[in-house]
């Protein structure tokens, strides 16, 4: 049997890489083609024009990126949701964070993206982890970060980049 962390690397793999075969293809492809590149057969599906993913490719591959670090707890590709699981930076054992991200839309701009991060820190005399307002601006950081890295993916696809 696999290991927790192990069988969440191998789903984010494969959802990269099925992410990024939508990205590759025209939109005609895509309509005829299911999320795993086989031809649509006949029936409601195959004429359905959101039969693949429906956020911005650049934008979801940017997020799972960004939080590379933290370990996944729920991805979905069709909804534009990754939630991880709660870390706790090494350097710093006695905090811990967990973020969700929502890609809202099939388009690069920044409001299709919305990051909520979420602080506990460790009460010492008990043990029991605490909720701690998390800083605006801590936020606004990781929006950026996923930005910028969705910009970059974007301007690599670019023709003579």
């Amino acid at each position: 049997m696999l290991s927790r962390p192990l069988v969440t690397v191998l789903s984010v793999v494969a959802v990269a890489s099925m992410v990024a075969g939508c990205a590759s293809r025209s939109s005609t492809e895509r309509e005829n083609r299911g999320f795993f590149g086989g031809l649509l057969g006949s029936g409601p599906r195959a004429t359905a024009p959101d039969a693949g993913i429906g956020v911005n490719a650049f934008l979801w591959r940017a997020s799972l990126d960004t939080l590379s670090f933290m370990p996944l707890e729920q991805i979905d590709p069709f909804g534009g949701v990754i939630i991880t699981d709660w870390y706790a930076n090494p350097e710093a054992p006695e905090e811990r964070f967990k973020a969700t991200v929502y890609v809202l839309d099939s388009r690069l701009r920044a409001d299709a993206l919305s990051v909520q991060l979420f602080r506990q820190a460790r009460d010492p005399s008990t043990g029991d982890w605490t909720d701690v307002v998390v800083d605006q601006g801590t936020r606004i950081q990781v929006e950026n970060a996923i930005l910028t890295r969705a910009r970059q993916m974007r301007i690599s696809q670019l023709p003579g980049s």
